[in-house]
């Protein structure tokens, strides 16, 4: 796992495509934005396991589309 530390306004580039922007941070919370082809789904976690009906941790797996 890659950690990086990033402020408002700044991105990370995933690939060619892929750009998650930090949106706002307040509290303990922060907002991103993340942008990618039509053809790449991006979810929350929680979700992507609903979508996907997988039990373990999506990280540790590909999912193929």
């Amino acid at each position: 796992m890659l950690v990086l530390s990033r402020k408002r306004g700044e991105t990370i580039v995933i690939g060619d495509n892929i750009t998650v922007t930090v949106l706002e941070v307040s509290g303990g919370c922060v907002r991103l934005g993340c942008k990618g082809p039509k053809e790449v789904p991006i979810h929350r976690e929680e979700v992507a396991r609903r979508i996907y009906n997988k039990s373990v941790p999506l990280a540790s797996k590909p999912i193929a589309g």
